[in-house]
């Protein structure tokens, strides 16, 4: 479907200068190699000929060519960036508009709170779309099958009957309660007339009122309430499935109420494996399929609040807007975040990588599937191949059979997934969703996938914590295109975790999600041989696909500066030598060049230094760990556990802390803070490491104790001692620390006998 005006145009961004200077790194790094591959052919080297160390101007190389592939990824990642700019204005008729199925996801209600939820549930079901009460259903899976996350979303519907109806009658900008609420009424309204002023000030007072409920609610109370019977026997890890219609819209008059709000808790039994976040998008997908069965579905996560009010109607204009929808598979939003903490110290907010890199890979076959914030073609999700793959082929026709094979043995299932395939979605019949329980329970059973195609060909693909990543790699690879919707004001925004725990926590299961797909039989590279995935396509799923992979490279170059200033050796030229230029020039340059693309996109180089050093302490914890863990689990030692990052309540208004997402830290929520985790072993022995280092490196050039060694550690050693010191400072200050800003002595004892058994090894002889 196409409208007859312009619905969306695709902007592409000119970037000579940064190719410019892409290239110049590029030499610089080609330079690095070419004199470091020569020297291994001289017959006596820059080192010492002690067949000991004859292995280490051969591991520098390795790292360096390791450096070189990265920077060529990151190069045909950045290279041709777009933009998609959108006219909402322009869309046809509301009964030319599809109906949207709305998706949140939520996993444990202590590390999730409810109220966060309910405040992402009530922004979506306040958007702006024409008829919005019969286009648009609402649907919440709860895998921590809490009552009081049900409690909370009842009450969160009772809510939305004066809050959606608030919103639209004074074009609410920021549709989010809590992030409402946190400005005086004359910054929301611009004109405080008095029928407003009262209007506001009831509905505030209404939202806190039901703030306190959920925030106060008690699980033993909430259960002798009839109308949640279904959780008294419930355990979080085994009980049937549980679906809740907490307001059915059809059986108000068009035009009125809101959205569909449904409520739905997978089965669990202790004999299934439930596939994480996957398994529970794939049973919202089918109940959503028995209920509503919109052709379009957005997904986001529970702490990521609809910030656009529009942000359906811009992303109508790029479903629709193509001539080919192949071009629009799904539409990704990318990832932004309120309240963020001033110059990003956890190096989590991801701004720059989203303009940088996402900007580019939309200029290619589209940006990655991000798994929250994205808008989905059902046809899509159910495995249908674009139009021009197979065009002698009539999908539509597909035998019952066929169709049971794939989709289960629901009838109705079967029936929704036929409309889907064929196209014949708007012709369905209107009926009340609460009259589908029955059905949509059974679609939810835990042994319902047993037989079919559900992880595989259908759904959310299996087989990664980074489930969003496979899935949306499969569409890619399907031959399907996706597009950026990057609008003003930004369509979502969530909460960055904070503190070290959360964030280290979030790194490492990305990191072991994506070496999972890396080495499986969904690799990207197995895309671009075998299927559509197109081949700078695949260079830029290999860009975060190789973060793990980084580890152990980067880990073995920051360890030869230790060893050579503790065994009185160097591994990088001298001053006086004339190719000292060459690193301290690709040194130089690398770190002017991320300078300039965070001072680009607007941010501080205090920013930029905390994003560096955070990627220096990502990869010697977080992906090091990634790296080990799927290790462990391929020769079968281990299992990958799926870890939710905990979530801040943000319920209150933000005007109390300036304006910035509560952390929970009442001190410096932007110090680094510490536990027991074995996340913090490597990057504290590393941090010991280069202290002991530099402080055995000094001792001996001032006492000029360097005896009986040709050459010996040079200006180089000690600047890269000097600088993973820096970008290892939080773990230095928290050697020291006490409290949760210290690190646990657990953590100590394992990374001194680290850093010990490394300096008995460097120096046994």
């Amino acid at each position: 479907m196409a409208s007859a005006k312009k619905l969306q145009e695709r902007v592409a961004l000119p970037r000579t200068a940064w190719i410019l200077a892409d290239f110049v790194i590029l030499f610089l790094l080609v330079a690095l190699l070419s004199r470091r591959a020569a020297s291994l052919r001289e017959e006596h080297g820059p080192i010492s000929t002690s067949t000991s160390t004859t292995w280490l101007p051969a591991l520098a190389l390795a790292c360096e060519a390791w450096f070189t592939f990265v920077w060529l990824l990151n190069m045909n990642g950045k290279w041709s960036p777009v933009r998609f700019d959108t006219y909402p204005e322009n869309l046809p008729d509301e009964q030319e508009l599809p109906a949207v199925d709305m998706f949140v996801t939520t996993a444990d209600p202590a590390l999730e709170p409810p109220v966060i939820t309910a405040n992402t549930v009530l922004s979506l079901l306040a958007v702006d779309y024409p008829d919005s009460g019969g286009k648009l259903a609402c649907y919440v899976s709860d895998d921590g099958c809490s009552p009081v996350t049900c409690y909370a979303l009842r009450e969160a519907a009772e809510f939305a009957a004066i809050w959606v109806p608030f919103c639209r009658k004074h074009g609410v900008a920021v549709r989010a309660p809590f992030m409402y609420f946190s400005s005086a009424p004359e910054v929301a309204k611009g004109t405080a007339d008095h029928e407003f002023l009262e209007s506001w000030a009831f509905m505030k007072s209404e939202y806190e009122k039901l703030v306190t409920r959920i925030e106060n609610a008690d699980e033993g109370s909430i259960l002798r309430d009839g109308d949640f019977a279904e959780f008294i026997e419930a355990e979080r890890r085994n009980h049937p499935t549980i679906v809740k219609v907490l307001w059915d819209n059809s059986k108000a008059k068009t035009g009125e109420g809101f959205p569909h709000l449904v409520y739905v808790s997978r089965e669990k039994s202790p004999e299934q494996y439930h596939n994480f976040k996957a398994g529970a998008m794939n049973v919202l997908t089918r109940v959503s399929g028995v209920m509503t069965n919109a052709p379009i579905m957005l997904n986001v996560d529970c702490d990521m609040f609809a910030n656009n009010p529009q942000v359906v109607l811009h992303a109508m204009c790029l479903l629709l807007g193509f001539a080919d929808e192949t071009q629009s598979g799904f539409v990704q939003a990318p990832q932004k975040f309120y309240g963020g903490l001033k110059d990003d110290p956890f190096g989590n907010q991801m701004e720059v990588i989203y303009k940088k890199v996402g900007g580019g890979v939309a200029g290619i076959q589209g940006l990655f599937y991000g798994g929250t914030g994205c808008f989905h073609r059902r046809k899509v999700i159910y495995g249908v191949p674009p139009p021009d793959v197979v065009k002698h082929e009539i999908t539509g026709s597909q035998s019952y059979k066929e169709l049971q094979t794939k989709f289960g043995s629901s009838k109705e299932l079967i029936e929704s997934s036929r409309d889907i395939i064929s196209g014949d979605v708007l012709a369905r019949p209107t009926e009340s969703i609460s009259s589908r329980l029955e059905v949509a329970k059974q679609v939810g059973a835990c042994s319902y996938e047993a037989g079919t195609c559900w992880g595989q060909e259908i759904g959310w693909v299996y087989g990664s914590m980074t489930e969003d990543i496979l899935t949306g790699q499969r569409i890619h690879a399907t031959g399907w295109k996706s597009a950026l919707l990057d609008t003003t004001p930004p369509a979502f925004l969530g909460c960055a975790p904070t503190g070290g725990p959360a964030s280290l926590t979030q790194f490492k299961r990305w990191a072991t999600g994506l070496l999972e797909i890396l080495i499986s039989r969904n690799s990207p590279i197995l895309g671009a041989i075998f299927r559509r995935l197109q081949l700078r396509q695949c260079l830029a799923y290999l860009i975060i696909h190789v973060w793990p992979v980084r580890a152990p490279f980067e880990l073995c170059y920051a360890l030869l500066g230790p060893f050579c200033l503790l065994t009185n050796q160097f591994f990088l030229p001298k001053v006086s030598d004339e190719g000292f230029r060459v690193p301290l020039a690709l040194f130089m340059a690398y770190n002017v060049y991320n300078l300039m693309e965070y001072k680009e996109c607007g941010l501080s180089a205090r920013a930029w230094w905390n994003n560096h050093r955070m990627q220096r302490i990502t990869s010697a914890s977080a992906w090091l760990l990634a790296f080990l863990t799927v290790l462990l689990k391929t020769v079968g030692l281990s299992e990958t556990v799926f870890e939710v990052t905990r979530k801040e309540s943000s319920s209150r208004s933000t005007a109390d802390d300036g304006g910035a997402a509560s952390t929970g830290e009442a001190d410096d929520p932007g110090l680094f803070t510490f536990d027991s985790s074995p996340v913090f072993v490597p990057a504290t022995a590393l941090s010991i490491l280069n202290v002991v280092a530099v402080a055995v490196g000094a001792w001996r050039a001032l006492a000029g104790t360097a005896t009986g060694v040709r050459g010996g550690p040079g200006m180089g050693e000690f600047v890269c001692c000097g600088w993973m010191v820096l970008c290892l400072w939080p773990f230095v200050r928290g050697l020291v620390s006490r409290g949760r800003y210290g690190i646990p002595w657990s953590v100590k004892v394992k990374a001194g006998l680290i850093v010990s058994v490394f300096v008995h090894l460097c120096t046994r002889n």
